[in-house]
Parts: C-alpha cells; sequence; structure tokens
C-alpha cells in the first residue's frame, strides 16, 4: 500500500476553486468504453443490492412471522419480522464506515467486489437456515446474523457505484448515466417481485417448506455475474490521479467528521425523508394492503413489479432533467411532491381498487423510490472534494437509511396498531420526514457540473466569492 505523505489531519484547500481557475487539473475526458463497464457493472451490482433486499422484505411481510415467530400473534409476528428488517439497516452505517475508508484508499472499484460477495453471501444464506418449528430460538438469532451481513455489505455499496459513475461520467451526463445505479434497483425490484410471482403459484406447503429457499438461492446466478464484470472495472480518473498524486488520506472518515461535515448533514437530512418514503413504499405497503385492505397475497408482488419498471425508467428520466435543469429544483420539486402525497395515496389504497392501487404504488415508486434517489445518485458525490467523497456519500446516506428507511415499516407498523389501524398517523410521519428533506434540499448548493477534481467542497464558497 502506497504511504500517504498528506497527514490525515490536513485541511484540504477551504476555497473551492472553479473550472477555469488553472490551480485545479482539469477533469481527464469520459472514456466511452470505461463508462459502459462502469454503468453496467453499478447496474447488475445495485440490482443484487435491491434483488437483495425485495426477496427479503415482502418474505417479511408475507410469511417470516409464520417461519421464524410462529408463537407470536399476527400483528407481532409482523412487527417481528420488520424488526430483523431493520437490523439490516443499523448494519449499513457500520459497513459504510468500514468500507469507506478502503474506498478513498484503494479505490472504488475493489470495495464494490467485496460488498458484492458480502450482500450475495448473506441472502444466500438466508436460503439455507432452519425454522423456528426445527431449531427454535435459534432460527430467528441465524437470520438476524444473516440480516446483518446483507446490511453490512450493502452499506457502501450504491454510494460506490454512484461515486464510481459520477467520477467516470463526463459533464452534462452525470445525471443521467449516475441515475442507472437506480435503474439497476429497479431492475433488482422486479426481479424479485417476479421470484415472488412464480414462488406463490406453488401450493401453499410447497412455499413454506422449500419454494421460499429456493427464491433466496436465487441470488447466487446474479452474484455471479456481478462479480464478473466488475473484475473488468476500471477506476475513476479522479481516484486515479489522486494515488498518482499520492494524495489519498490516511482516514477518510475522520475528514468527513473534521472538515465535510456540513455537506454530509446536507445528503443526510435531504435522504432522510426521502428513504423513508421509498421504503415504506416497497415493504410496509406490502403488509398494509394484506392485513388492513384485504388484497390477495398474490396481488402484491404484481403491484411491485409494475412499480419497479416505472421507476427505472423514472430514474433515467429525473436522471437527464437533473442535466438540464439542475440538481437542486429537480430535487427539490420531488421533494416537495412526496410531502403531500402520502395521504391520497392510503385514499387510495383503501378503496380496494386494483387500478386504484396500482396506481397509487406506481406514484409512490416513481418519486420516492427511483426518481429522487436517481438524482441523488449525481447530487451527492457533486457536495464532496475529491479527498474524501466516497466516505462522505455513505455515511450521509447510510446514516438517513438508518434513521429513515431502516426504521419505517416498524415505525408504519406501530403507529397502524396504536391507533386501532388509522393510516391517518402513518401518513403525517411521512409527511413530516420528507419536509426536513424538503428543507434540507433547500439550504443546499446547486452542483451541476462541477469540477470533480477539486478538493474543497460544493458547500464552501468559490474563489474571489463574497464569503
Amino acid at each position: 500500500m502506497d504511504s500517504n505523505p498528506t497527514p490525515a489531519t490536513a485541511r484540504p484547500p477551504s476555497p473551492a476553486t472553479s473550472p477555469s481557475d488553472p490551480s485545479t487539473p482539469a477533469e481527464p475526458p469520459a472514456d466511452p468504453s470505461a463508462v459502459r463497464r462502469a454503468a453496467l457493472a453499478g447496474l447488475i451490482g445495485t440490482a443484487l443490492e435491491q434483488y437483495d433486499f425485495v426477496i427479503y422484505g415482502t418474505a417479511s411481510a408475507l410469511i417470516f412471522s409464520d417461519l421464524f415467530f410462529p408463537n407470536a400473534s399476527p400483528s407481532v409476528g409482523i412487527l417481528a419480522s420488520f424488526s430483523t428488517y431493520a437490523v439490516g439497516f443499523a448494519a449499513r452505517p457500520l459497513g459504510g464506515l468500514f468500507f469507506s475508508r478502503y474506498g478513498d484508499r484503494l479505490g472504488r472499484k475493489w470495495v464494490l467486489v467485496a460488498t458484492l460477495l458480502l450482500m450475495g453471501g448473506s441472502t444466500l444464506a438466508i436460503g439455507l437456515l432452519p425454522t423456528y418449528n426445527e431449531v427454535g430460538l435459534l432460527a430467528p438469532i441465524l437470520l438476524l446474523i444473516c440480516r446483518m451481513g446483507q446490511g453490512f455489505g450493502a452499506g457502501a455499496e450504491q454510494s460506490g457505484g454512484a461515486t464510481l459513475l459520477t467520477e467516470t461520467a463526463a459533464p452534462g451526463r452525470r445525471g443521467r448515466l449516475s441515475s442507472l445505479v437506480m435503474t439497476g434497483a429497479a431492475l433488482g425490484t422486479a426481479l424479485g417481485a417476479v421470484a415472488w410471482i412464480l414462488a406463490q403459484r406453488l401450493p401453499d406447503d410447497a412455499l413454506m417448506s422449500w419454494g421460499w429457499r429456493l427464491i433466496f438461492g436465487s441470488s447466487l446466478l446474479v452474484t455471479v455475474i456481478a462479480l464478473v464484470l466488475r473484475r473488468k472495472l476500471n477506476e475513476s480518473p479522479v481516484f486515479t490521479e489522486l494515488k498518482e498524486q499520492r494524495e489519498r488520506p490516511a482516514s477518510p472518515v475522520k475528514e468527513v467528521f473534521q472538515h465535510g461535515r456540513k455537506p454530509m448533514l446536507l445528503a443526510l437530512f435531504m435522504n432522510f425523508g426521502v428513504s423513508t418514503q421509498s421504503y415504506t413504499y416497497q415493504v410496509f405497503m406490502a403488509s398494509y394492503l394484506v392485513s388492513s385492505v384485504g388484497v390477495d397475497k398474490d396481488f402484491v408482488p404484481q403491484v411491485l413489479l409494475i412499480g419497479a419498471l416505472c421507476g427505472g425508467l423514472a430514474a433515467i428520466c429525473f436522471g437527464t432533467l437533473s442535466d438540464r435543469l439542475g440538481r437542486r429544483p429537480v430535487y427539490s420539486t420531488i421533494a416537495a411532491a412526496l410531502v403531500l402525497l402520502p395521504a391520497p395515496t392510503f385514499i387510495a389504497l383503501n378503496t380496494g381498487s386494483h387500478v386504484a392501487i396500482i396506481v397509487a404504488i406506481v406514484i409512490g415508486f416513481i418519486l420516492a423510490c427511483h426518481g429522487s434517489v436517481g438524482v441523488q445518485m449525481s447530487y451527492f458525490p457533486e457536495l464532496f472534494g475529491k479527498r474524501y467523497r466516497y466516505a462522505g456519500v455513505t455515511l450521509g446516506r447510510e446514516f438517513s437509511s438508518l434513521i429513515g428507511g431502516g426504521v419505517a415499516p416498524l415505525i408504519c407498523s406501530a403507529l397502524l396498531t396504536a391507533f386501532s389501524g388509522s393510516w391517518i398517523p402513518v401518513a403525517i410521519y411521512m409527511s413530516l420526514v420528507t419536509a426536513v428533506s424538503l428543507v434540507a434540499t433547500r439550504m443546499s448548493p446547486e452542483t451541476l457540473d462541477r469540477d470533480l477534481n477539486t478538493a474543497a467542497d460544493a458547500t464552501e464558497p468559490v474563489r474571489g466569492s463574497a464569503p
């Protein structure tokens, strides 16, 4: 490992340099083949992460309460299933802290390979677990450990893919290309929904005995494909230059907390409410539709499939739009719409109409699950300077996912139980946390086409401007 002549506590240049500043190295031209490989690898890797998440989240809503918590009442069983789901999110910041150090020192590529293997291996292990009826209390404990492995690996996955793609793409195309990470997420959601649609065609006893195991075992195929693609990746031009100039920080996480707190906190709060709504639509709504609205379980994966397909297209559209109009106005508009969306969503769901349910879930997927995060994929990396970009994006996103999306299904289920099945407290909760994201976005700078070779954060004043 190369030594680092720059002390870990050294302050990156405080004034942000403009792209025309001769003291700032110009970004090298984007290599089209490298961009294509990075886009495909990011798409497939995130597809695996989302596939793992969707099949686990759907299993939590539909069958895990029976397999791992059979002695609990239905409502308590669902709460217990969502608790193991939330623990995976608790592990994500830990994974982010661990892998961020190496992402900014060893490179984006090899960290993405390591996280891929950890996520895929943990998902495969879930499919091999004994159930409560076979080994008793050991079963949910093992499930918890595997879920933590999933979360630990996922803690640097999307942030790493976003950072690599944003640093590889040419200015003017970063939003569109980086949004492919979320198209991969949509693909993973679609694959997960298809897996459950096929599994639910099995008789109930077959599904509960071996069908669900086959779903988790199928992640092995996606893992192998993604691994082959990621091993052929090039490092991003920005990291290659850092390596050549021996500027890699000894402790990226420490530098983020010392010098990059402002952009990290902005990213955290910008993602807080959006993450809450995203995972509410993807996980809690499945349980709500079955337990409160009374729709058939077979209908839920079909709705997720339609939502994912529409969301994947929305990610590219919003990412491209942010290349034209700017990151902040596009993200602000989405966040404002999400503040108003929860109440109409629940009204539509409670009609019981399949058409109304599909429309409501699709809009949620378009705005919360994929469209907004598609803009994040270029917006958040552009907020940070080059020395600790990977660490800054990862910490901001993963800590917000822990306090937002990670506990959202659990909080929503608890509110529903506490208020005798009323959806109103859930809708208020969703709107309030998203209002936080809207305020944070309005406080954030515009970053469109920012020079990524600059050491200063986007939140610092441009040289020669008024302080």
